[in-house]
């Protein structure tokens, strides 16, 4: 199980790196990572979301965002799912996000 939640952090770590083009913070400071799930083989499921259905980058950052999760030692297969639901918002983005897009 430690191993499960260090992977996962080295995870984060690596998305922490995905920038959204669109507004410029990384997915994990824009609350775009919904889950992270890795089974007994050590392959990660990551769901997700996007700042829109209709975002011209969606396919570009799901891209990057299953790059960046391969390139973490010790992930075996990746997949990374879209969601919608719930829908994202300003409000799921940090303070200091806010604070950068003069939301505050």
């Amino acid at each position: 199980m430690a191993d499960d939640i260090d992977l996962e952090e080295k995870i984060l770590e690596n998305l922490s790196k995905v920038v959204d083009p669109e507004l410029g913070f990384d997915v994990v400071t824009l609350q775009l990572i919904r889950e992270i799930h890795i089974n007994s083989d050590n392959d990660a499921i990551v769901i997700m979301t996007l700042t829109s259905p209709a975002c011209p980058f969606g396919d570009f950052i799901k891209m990057e965002v299953e790059f960046a999760v391969r390139a973490v030692k010790g992930v075996n297969r990746v997949k990374v799912d879209i969601t919608f639901d719930p829908p994202w918002t300003l409000e799921n983005i940090s303070e200091e996000a806010k604070l950068a897009l003069g939301l505050l």
